[in-house]
């Protein structure tokens, strides 16, 4: 997974062409803020549903089916699974 990069200044400097500006500053205007609160309400809200997006795992309609079958019917154990069973560390 990459990783974010994480500066000890609270600063966050951008380059957009003065078309990018303009919209954004009218935007801006429009929800009556300034722009350095509406382009991060903005980007962090967009940030947040990247992340969101991320960490769920979706599962097909047949998947889901057998994720609940295997839940309600689990397999008995085989010789590998005891291995591995037995290979974990033991909680203290």
């Amino acid at each position: 997974m990459p990783r974010a990069s994480i500066d000890d200044n609270k600063r966050l400097n951008l380059r957009v062409t003065p078309k990018v500006k303009a919209t954004l500053s009218r935007a801006a205007a429009l929800r009556n803020t300034d722009l350095t609160s509406f382009v991060t309400q903005s980007a962090l809200r967009e940030a947040e549903a990247v992340i969101e997006d991320a960490d769920r795992i979706r599962l097909s309609e047949r998947d889901s089916l057998l994720v609940l079958d295997l839940l309600q019917n689990p397999r008995p154990l085989n010789d590998r699974m005891r291995a591995a069973i037995a290979a974990m560390p033991k909680p203290e």
